[in-house]
């Protein structure tokens, strides 16, 4: 790559600013003769960071993995929402567990693992990424077929059902194949002595380009198209609703309503920041004070965005009685075993028996189009 051409990829990039590379401290600004230092920006995501991904991999942990066991051991997935549901404490669970690598990554102020770790983790990182947000599209879908097309859409969806694992298989090939790029060009390299986990473009390739059309591939399905889908879906939806004589009907909308709102304040601040940051590649005059600034909104807009996936289990899952339900049972089956080995008169295996007949009569007496999500 050409000098001119690594200057301009290294003046401004908003992974290698987030992720403190290093090589980004000092550029020309504003066509005077001074350096402009983004010190003060690595500073400050050398403290936050690491603390905000530390909490959102606990929390994302705890609330996801209690999804997973719910649907493992109390819940039988009934609908395409409950298998997406499932898919997306997987994605989740995936997610966060490379966050730990990105906060040693700012707190260290490098890359101290492999290459071959540089790869994987900015892969795994991005599917899983891309996964949540598309299976957030299929989750507004399936419950516009189920309540908007509610009498015609019971064959529909049985059938989709019968097809769950190909459709699920799908979206997770599509989130691969959107983030194919990021096991390419993602790299350990070394830059003003400090080592990096960046993409690295090939020599006579335009960085300012790739840069473009990865921006543009976040924005389309890391924010776009599940923005479409729910606006759509969920629009009809709650007018849907509205007109049906259904005393839960309130109650469902103020969830939806809950989604929606929930989904735009964790997204919009960081896509925002995104597209400020497409607009100035490659821009020569742009100020100190500016950068600085993006460089602090950056941290602070993806750890929101992040923060999402913590939420996901409350507003998808546990937000509805029968999640709860399960969930208490869970925390009874827990105190069980430990009473279990306190006190030889009390019977674990009767309170399971009685929890499995229970969980059986519910799941029987409820309707196909029942979901998770509404009730």
């Amino acid at each position: 790559m050409s000098e001119e051409a690594m200057n301009l990829s290294a003046g401004f990039n908003f992974s290698e600013d987030y992720f403190g590379s290093g090589n980004s401290s000092d550029y020309s600004a504003d066509g005077d003769s001074f350096l402009c230092s983004l010190q003060e920006v690595r500073s400050f995501s050398g403290l936050f960071v690491p603390v905000a991904y530390s909490l959102i991999c606990v929390f994302g942990l705890l609330g996801n993995v209690l999804v997973v066991v719910t649907f493992a051991f109390y819940k039988k997935a009934k609908s395409m929402t409950d298998v997406y549901l499932l898919n997306m404490a997987i994605a989740d669970i995936l997610f966060v567990l490379t966050l730990p690598f990105w906060a040693v990554s700012h707190a260290t102020g490098e890359w101290v693992f492999s290459n071959a770790t540089c790869k994987l983790m900015k892969g795994v990182y991005a599917v899983n990424f891309n996964c949540g947000m598309l299976l957030l599209a299929c989750v507004s879908l399936d419950r516009y077929v189920a309540i908007v097309q509610a009498t015609k859409s019971f064959r529909l969806r049985s059938r989709t059902l019968a097809h769950r694992r190909a459709i699920c298989l799908l979206v997770w090939a599509a989130s691969g194949l959107i983030s194919v790029w990021t096991f390419v060009f993602n790299q350990k390299y070394h830059v003003q002595d400090s080592a990096v986990c960046e993409p690295r473009y090939h020599e006579g390739s335009d960085p300012i380009r790739w840069k473009l059309l990865v921006l543009g591939l976040q924005l389309l399905f890391g924010f776009s198209i599940p923005l479409l889908f729910m606006t759509f879906c969920y629009a009809l939806i709650v007018r849907t609703l509205v007109q049906a004589q259904n005393s839960k009907r309130h109650k469902a909308i103020r969830v939806i309503i809950a989604v929606v709102l929930v989904f735009l304040a964790c997204q919009i601040p960081h896509n925002m920041v995104l597209l400020v940051t497409a607009a100035q590649l490659g821009r020569m005059n742009r100020s100190c004070h500016g950068q600085k600034l993006l460089g602090y909104a950056t941290n602070i807009t993806e750890v929101l965005a992040f923060l999402h996936c913590c939420l996901n289990p409350v507003l998808y899952a546990f937000i509805g009685q029968k999640f709860r339900s399960y969930f208490l049972k869970i925390v009874k089956d827990l105190w069980c075993v430990r009473r279990r080995r306190k006190s030889l008169g009390f019977s674990c295996s009767r309170l399971h028996s009685e929890s499995f007949v229970s969980r059986q009569n519910s799941e029987t007496a409820d309707n196909e189009n029942a979901s998770s999500f509404t009730m």
